[in-house]
């Protein structure tokens, strides 16, 4: 199981989407990259977004990009630095990572709308 998180347009609900392709991989990733504000993050993180708040990962769906930014990085300081090479290990490291890219799409377009699942 996994979250599928991306950022939409406010008033089409559409993915959102950039003219280069970005290479952010989660659970799955798109071969040569996407163009597609949207990332897969496995739950096996889940229990380290309670970070994020109650219902972890999912407090930034309806929130704009910029809204989120500080929710990201606060989230992201609090989790450690123990990445591992299997992706599907539910570090603090490989949880922050995910955080980090959705920051990253965040940054890319603050106007959009998280929604998820």
């Amino acid at each position: 199981m996994s979250y599928d998180i991306r950022l939409c347009d406010p008033v089409t609900h559409e993915t959102l989407e950039v003219d280069s392709p970005h290479l952010m991989a989660g659970g799955t990733y798109a071969l040569g990259g996407t163009t597609e504000l949207w990332l897969n993050v496995t739950y096996n993180y889940a229990r380290h977004y309670h970070c994020l708040g109650e219902r972890g990962i999912r407090e930034i769906y309806g929130k704009t990009g910029a809204e989120s930014i500080p929710m990201l990085k606060a989230a992201a300081l609090r989790l450690g630095d123990d990445v591992s090479d299997d992706y599907w290990e539910a570090t603090e490291g490989n949880a922050k990572r995910a955080l980090l890219q959705l920051l990253a799409l965040a940054r890319m377009r603050p106007d959009g709308v998280w929604d998820g699942d």
